[in-house]
């Protein structure tokens, strides 16, 4: 029976692994965060009281708390971060400060104490590589100039990730994970009409159901490898499992490399899937697609990457995984999940 440290576990990877614990294994689930509108459920069910323990915290100020379950856990996930790209550029000290240095003494704990660290890297760390596919042993990780602060995100990421590479030299159990792309229901707020706010595919959806124009960044023209949350959870599952330690001291992508669409064929996609739906049919007549610059969308110290691409090869190889859901299940999903919530979206336009 695994204690598993979820920090962040009212975020979107941090819910969708905590309910997929509590349905399918009999491990513990610890986990803190600022919120709990995603895990009220979890909280709620009678079922997981005794292996659901939550308490609502501040990694940059509960540091005691956050030590003493890292001591007592034996996987440890520390999955804040800030994630979306305008903070990466109107407030990278802001990312800085969150994403390495408010994790890094969480990893030391996880090294003093000889605990299985499973720590989200990101598919940014390979910045603008060049090449067709990105590989977690060989692929360059290309970031931009200075004056260009979106890159500040991959760096920091970068930089933790080398850091727990250093401490795996000295004996640290750890797992790198680079998500692609994760989408699903509870991903951001779509009560959020702020442009830059949330990430793209709740962004879209936000503009959908509000009757919104949709702008496209630079014509849409840059590509993502769009990944199911349920299949990243299958292979995180696989990783805290860590059969006959499998997974100690690797790197994954875990991504769907067949779902590699540009973001204006998302845009399309997902406008022709709302006509079928009776909550959205009405509401997306009005939708544009709108062309506008990167600069004008996010400010001048933003920089894109087109085309995103991850090799799975080690990932399917050791872990017996494989992404199984297809761009048109996945969006399906994700407007199923966002009816009920139309009518306190649509508030927003008032």
């Amino acid at each position: 029976m695994k204690k598993v440290l979820i920090l962040g576990v009212n975020g979107f990877i941090g819910h969708h692994l905590s309910k997929r614990i509590l349905e399918t294994t009999d491990w513990h689930v610890y986990g803190m965060d600022m919120m709990t509108d995603r895990i009220n459920d979890l909280l709620d069910n009678p079922e997981y009281k005794s292996r659901m323990h939550f308490f609502e915290g501040d990694i940059t100020i509960n540091k005691e708390w956050v030590e003493y379950h890292v001591k007592k856990c034996d996987v440890i996930l520390p999955l804040v971060a800030i994630a979306t790209p305008s903070t990466y550029v109107k407030q990278p000290l802001r990312v800085f400060e969150l994403d390495f240095e408010a994790n890094l003494p969480i990893v030391r704990s996880a090294a003093k104490y000889g605990k299985h660290l499973v720590f989200p890297s990101t598919s940014e760390v390979y910045g603008m590589c060049h090449d067709d596919e990105f590989d977690p042993e060989q692929s360059e990780l290309i970031c931009g100039p200075i004056n260009k602060p979106r890159w500040i995100y991959s760096c920091a990421k970068q930089l933790m990730d080398r850091v727990i590479w250093g401490y795996g030299m000295e004996g640290l159990n750890f797992t790198l994970f680079r998500p692609f792309n994760w989408i699903g229901a509870g991903l951001d707020s779509i009560h959020t009409p702020k442009e830059g706010s949330s990430r793209v595919v709740t962004q879209f959806f936000g503009h959908i159901v509000r009757g919104e124009n949709i702008s496209l960044v630079d014509g849409g023209a840059q590509k993502r490898a769009f990944t199911h949350v349920g299949d990243g959870i299958d292979a995180l599952m696989k990783i805290i499992a860590n059969q006959n330690g499998i997974a100690s001291g690797k790197i994954y992508n875990i991504g769907n490399p067949h779902n590699n669409y540009s973001i204006r064929d998302l845009a399309g996609m997902m406008l022709k899937l709302a006509t079928e739906y009776p909550e959205y049919a009405e509401s997306v007549k009005q939708v544009q697609l709108l062309e506008t610059t990167s600069g004008a969308y996010y400010g001048a110290g933003y920089q894109d990457v087109q085309n995103r691409v991850p090799k799975i090869t080690n990932t399917c190889e050791e872990l017996g995984w494989q992404p199984t859901t297809d761009m048109a299940d996945t969006l399906r999903n994700i407007f199923d999940a966002y009816r009920s919530q139309v009518a306190e979206a649509r508030a927003l336009m008032d």
